[in-house]
């Protein structure tokens, strides 16, 4: 049974990690990252680098979605902007990778306040309407702005280079995809301990309320759309330097209901929803193509048949968690924490 976590100061209960377990658990999973890639092959490095660009996406979503109530379908329209910013720059001006990175995800929160404007008059279904609307929007610029996105054949991505090293492998960028993924999250972990923060969840809460108590509504909605496409930018980013190429078929509308499947399977309004409902997420497809290769021999035309299975699989989790576990996989973790923390009495 958990004891002495009592807060005997301010300082104490607004730490980010309570107590000394938990900042030693939190030095453990950093050295098991360190130690991760060592340890498996490039496909399971790959899939890390993947998990990690769609942790980062998915949390940027959540701050606008879980934290501050404001449904968005254009997540992946906004990692578009962050793509084809960073592609551009290294492409044609080769400017260094990490001031890539930061501006793309600056011109993606200067796109996401554009088409967060709408978010003031209207909400709900009408504010994701709006969303889907910007997502077309995007993709018809991304396609016929050939003088600069090259249209349908998109722009190649030369490799990133950090202290004069080739980024041009999965082992490689890990070390730098996996390390802004934690400082982001970190970010988001704490912005929700300040005044901006605070806000949001008010505005989520009760925007009327929120306004009356001198929140100004406008400014704060647009500043989390802002966040929201800013992390969205900054893994648009990553992903074109992960993938070398970006076309406008890249950021598609499933991957913006990917990364909303994300944080419901997750947990809405938390940050462990978005890291645990973004790994989950990325994981699935591939255990469907592991389903499919056992079953294959047995049925050979089960790629063709089940190929639409990704998308049903999606919906189907979307569903089942908010009839069964609104919550997410985040109350989960929370009931299997609590239990051991009442061990050896009853909950």
């Amino acid at each position: 049974m958990r004891i002495a976590s009592a807060k005997e100061s301010y300082a104490t209960d607004e730490a980010l990690f309570d107590s000394a377990v938990q900042r030693a658990w939190f030095a453990v999973l950093l050295l098991a990252l360190a130690l991760f890639p060592f340890t498996v092959n490039q496909y399971w490095a790959y899939l890390a680098c993947l998990a990690a660009i769609n942790v980062i996406s998915a949390t940027g979503l959540n701050i606008l979605t879980g934290y501050t109530g404001l449904v968005s379908l254009g997540q992946a329209a906004f990692m578009g902007v962050g793509a084809y910013t960073v592609a551009v720059l290294e492409a044609r001006l080769g400017t260094p990778f990490l001031l890539n990175l930061l501006l793309g995800g600056c011109m993606a929160a200067a796109v996401g306040m554009v088409f967060g404007i709408p978010s003031l008059r209207v909400k709900g279904l009408y504010l994701a309407i709006s969303t889907i609307a910007a997502s077309f929007i995007l993709h018809f610029v991304f396609a016929n702005w050939t003088s600069v996105t090259k249209g349908v054949s998109g722009i190649n991505v030369p490799p990133a280079r950090l202290f004069g090293i080739d980024l041009d492998t999965p082992f490689k960028l890990y070390w730098v995809i996996v390390p802004l993924a934690v400082l982001m999250l970190l970010g988001a972990a704490n912005l929700f301990r300040t005044r901006v923060g605070r806000a949001f969840i008010a505005v989520r809460d009760r925007d009327i309320s929120a306004e009356v108590l001198g929140i100004p509504l406008l400014r704060t909605k647009l500043t989390s759309f802002a966040l929201s496409s800013f992390y969205a930018g900054v893994a648009g980013g990553l992903w074109a330097y992960f993938f070398r190429v970006v076309t406008p078929e890249s950021f598609p509308l499933l991957m913006s209901i990917f990364f909303l499947a994300a944080i419901i399977v997750g947990g809405m309004g938390t940050i462990l929803g978005g890291i645990l409902g973004a790994v989950f997420m990325t994981l699935v497809p591939e255990l469907l193509k592991l389903g499919v290769g056992v079953v294959s021999p047995f049925w050979p035309e089960a790629a063709v048949v089940l190929s639409p299975v990704r998308t049903v699989v999606f919906g189907a989790l979307i569903v089942g968690f908010l009839v069964f576990e609104p919550q997410g996989l985040t109350e989960m973790w929370r009931r299997t924490r609590r239990f051991f923390h009442l061990w050896p009495f009853k909950t």
